[in-house]
């Protein structure tokens, strides 16, 4: 459902909007670089999904299918490159990587934050056993928030008038101390409560089942460790909304593997290629996550709608509707 903003007037012109998204995408890429010494790469747009590299999200999302000519078996638009990223840095011999994700989401519910076609840089980078806690997560989490800082500085300074409103620093909190603090809210609920609060927030352990027997939010079981990942959430007052602008975590290793498979009752993905590199070690242990593109720019430039800065699908009774509290999409 779409949030519709009352006396709604778009900071920046069309023309500046273009130009402002290039400069974010420029600015935070290079920033993000730095910040976590990782090097582009190109990725790919679609997966056989044989080799287990496409991820299935919470389970429940379907991968847009296609059988190229003279070939037996359909192949896979990609949801993610949480798992390909991994196998990239094996293949390559590199120890960080970055690239731009495109994918398509036929099962999204279009509104203000939400369209059919997501695009994120998604980055990965290996660490050593010993880099596999809570402390090394938080420590990236901080590099990430400081780059997303560091780019509204230079939006901002170009367009001052657009609003500032990134707090200085990230609040960390688990998903079983914020259930603690509202145990008679949702867990949507639950995420507006906290961010609204505290402005930037990252929400840890995601996935794994709470004291109320139940996950804060549905995560594949093979590729983030449940108990080392979490979202980077954003409070944004045109909307009054929390929102996720980053998923990342620390990926599993072959115990949290086989013991998050079985949770899920997924046991029959170990017989894929990906999978039993994993087991056997034949993969690098890393850390990775996806930071959403237009979301960020969606924030930045205080717009109230995603699809005043990305081109997608939206049907047509919404683009007239929204016209008429002046959210004019691309």
């Amino acid at each position: 459902m779409n949030i519709f903003v009352n006396n709604y007037k778009s900071v920046l012109n069309l023309e500046e909007t273009e130009i402002a998204i290039k400069l974010v995408k420029d600015t935070f890429e290079e920033k993000l670089a730095q910040a976590l010494d990782l090097t582009r790469v190109s990725a790919p747009l679609f997966l056989d999904p044989n080799t287990g590299l496409n991820d299935n999200l919470s389970g429940t999302e379907k991968a847009v299918s296609f059988k190229a000519v003279n070939r037996t078996h359909e192949l896979e638009v990609i949801q993610s490159l949480a798992k390909w990223k991994r196998n990239a840095l094996n293949k390559y011999g590199f120890k960080g990587i970055y690239t731009d994700m495109n994918a398509i989401r036929p099962d999204e519910v279009l509104d203000n934050i939400h369209s059919l076609y997501v695009d994120q840089w998604d980055w990965e980078h290996i660490i050593s056993k010993e880099e596999r806690n809570l402390e090394y997560l938080k420590n990236t989490v901080i590099k990430i928030y400081n780059a997303l800082k560091q780019t509204y500085e230079v939006i901002h300074n170009k367009y001052p008038k657009l609003t500032k409103v990134l707090p200085e620093n990230i609040t960390f909190i688990d998903s079983e101390e914020l259930l603690a603090m509202y145990p008679d809210k949702s867990s949507k609920e639950r995420e507006n409560l906290i961010t609204r609060k505290y402005g930037a927030v990252f929400l840890m352990r995601i996935g794994d089942k709470l004291s109320n027997g139940l996950p804060h939010d549905l995560r594949a079981a093979d590729y983030d460790d449940w108990q080392l990942n979490g979202d980077i959430l954003l409070w944004y007052d045109p909307l009054n909304m929390a929102y996720e602008i980053s998923s990342m975590g620390i990926r599993v290793d072959s115990e949290s593997l086989v013991k998050q498979l079985n949770a899920k009752n997924e046991q029959f993905k170990l017989k894929l290629q990906y999978h039993q590199d994993i087991i056997n070690n034949r993969l690098p242990l890393t850390i990775g996550g996806g930071i959403g593109q237009s979301r960020m720019c969606l924030f930045m430039l205080n717009k109230a709608h995603i699809g005043e800065v990305q081109a997608s699908y939206w049907p047509e009774d919404d683009i007239k509707e929204l016209k008429k509290y002046n959210i004019n999409l691309l």
